[in-house]
């Protein structure tokens, strides 16, 4: 017991004397903790030009730079902590990650994310009032967001899915709710929409308003959780065809039963939609399209599509050859995308509706390929459904 209380005196002595080491360097003035900062941590920062501040302590490195969409030199201090700042950035969600004698590796003071090539660090830059529809609001009824463990007959293995239910949800044991498929994009996982999508407050926030009607939000693993590269000698057509495929069987053969099953859901196509980010957009319309006796609510945002507006009468079996057709089942057709993207998702809009798609173009103002965007696209999607 003695050398048990002798072990805690040296690590909370030694704790303390990093943090009056820490201290010796001043904070940055006008500054505040980021909201990714874990708990009683000092940074990451961010001051009101929306510069985010970083510090690690390496006192045996050599080299120490933090990549947080640019990459950035830091300094060393004799005692041996590294200090780093930005340009301004966007405001919003980023990934970073500081690069130690070569190596990567994540901030010990910010809370880890699926995302950026990896686990990665974050800092979030304030939006001011205009960011509240995805911040938890005083008075407004909170939903839930379960971790759910399912057994895939398609991979023969027990997967994970979060879900997303109403506040009300809880209340009355009778009333059944339509359902949507949320998908994350390349390199993260099911937990992306509800830790930096913030879907589960948007939800709530237009809930509460009257803004969109109560639903069941399903994010799942859509088996592209690391980075795109095709194998040595593989044509890359092919291997980008078969990134991520198994996701699409098992939705259609293992989720959408087990949630049907196990929640109160309103199990017919018209009550059922799919959306996703990037990789995640291109995996709903893969999944979508071949089963619209599944699904009559459609939605992409920043989404990886593979079309040209001279493919519309053939692709995916011809599913777009009769506008009409199309139009009457799909009710809701949304192609959302950030100003700083480019053109190519506008010149594909531009092709559906020439040809006769109906569809819903949203541009988010002044964001790239980024959680704000996906965020906001959320939040103009959501209210067209059901």
């Amino acid at each position: 017991m003695k050398l048990l209380y002798k072990t805690l005196f040296l690590l909370l002595a030694g704790g303390l004397c990093l943090g009056a080491a820490a201290q010796e360097r001043a904070l940055p003035e006008g500054t505040t903790v980021s909201e990714t900062a874990l708990f009683q941590r000092e940074y990451p920062r961010v001051d009101a030009q929306r510069r985010a501040y970083f510090r690690l302590y390496a006192p045996q490195a050599t080299e120490v730079k933090v990549d947080c969409r640019t990459v950035y030199a830091m300094e060393k201090d004799p005692d041996g902590w590294w200090y780093g700042r930005t340009e301004p950035l966007a405001v919003g969600f980023h990934f970073y990650n500081f690069i130690v004698d070569g190596a990567t590796v994540t901030d010990p003071d910010s809370d880890t994310y699926c995302g950026s090539y990896g686990r990665s660090s974050a800092v979030e830059i304030p939006e001011g009032p205009g960011g509240d529809y995805y911040r938890p609001q005083k008075d407004v009824p909170r939903g839930q967001v379960r971790s759910v463990v399912y057994f895939s007959t398609y991979t023969g293995e027990y997967r994970r899915c979060m879900v997303y239910t109403p506040a009300e949800y809880e209340k009355s044991r009778k009333t059944r709710y339509p359902v949507l498929y949320l998908q994350h994009g390349m390199c993260e996982d099911e937990t992306g929409w509800a830790k930096q999508g913030k879907v589960n407050h948007i939800l709530d926030n237009l809930i509460a308003k009257g803004e969109c009607k109560p639903m069941i939000v399903v994010m799942d693993s859509g088996d592209c959780g690391i980075m795109f590269r095709p194998m040595r000698g593989q044509d890359p057509n092919k291997a980008r065809e078969a990134f991520g495929a198994s996701f699409p069987k098992i939705l259609i053969q293992d989720i959408i039963p087990f949630i049907d099953k196990e929640f109160r859901t309103k199990a017919d196509r018209e009550h059922r939609a799919m959306a996703g980010l990037s990789w995640g957009g291109h995996q709903t319309l893969e999944t979508t399209l071949p089963n619209l006796d599944k699904f009559a609510w459609i939605g992409t945002f920043s989404g990886a599509i593979f079309l040209r507006g001279d493919q519309l009468p053939t692709v995916h079996g011809g599913v777009f050859a009769d506008p009409a057709a199309f139009n009457k089942k799909v009710h809701a057709f949304f192609i959302g995308v950030g100003s700083e993207e480019g053109e190519g998702l506008k010149r594909l809009s531009d092709s559906f509706t020439e040809y006769g798609i109906k569809n819903q173009y949203y541009v988010s103002p002044g964001t790239a390929h980024e959680w704000l965007t996906w965020r906001r696209c959320l939040k103009e999607f959501v209210p067209s459904l059901f």
